[in-house]
């Protein structure tokens, strides 16, 4: 059973940044598409990156395409999530996911973390 614990939220104020971390354990991360997806105050779940096995191929919501960066370090089963310029409309709780296949849909990964709260304040 992989086991997922996100590190790095926090308050900032608009135009910062943050450096989001997620630790697996209890399996084969490097065989483990990652994820990162987010929840904001009154919002359903969204998708926000996704990076392959080996870092070849990455994914981006259109929304956090540019400031977001997702990577990984398989020696240290650990992916994480660059957040640049961060605004107001970043404010969620952001969520570590893993599965199988590199996709947007929610239903594609099996194993989540509890998540990270996020809070930029204008």
């Amino acid at each position: 059973q992989v086991q997922l614990v996100e590190s790095g939220g926090g308050l900032v104020q608009a135009g910062d940044s943050l450096r989001l971390s997620c630790v697996a354990s209890g399996g084969a991360f490097s065989s483990l598409i990652m994820g990162w997806f987010r929840q904001g105050p009154g919002k359903e779940r969204e998708f926000v990156a996704a990076i392959s096995r080996r870092s070849i191929n990455t994914d981006y919501a259109d929304s956090v395409k540019g400031p977001f960066t997702i990577s990984r370090d398989n020696a240290k089963n650990t992916v994480y999530l660059q957040m640049n310029s961060l605004k107001p409309e970043d404010t969620a709780v952001y969520y570590c996911a893993a599965g199988p296949f590199i996709g947007r849909d929610i239903k594609t990964y099996n194993y989540w973390g509890k998540g990270t709260q996020v809070t930029v304040s204008s």
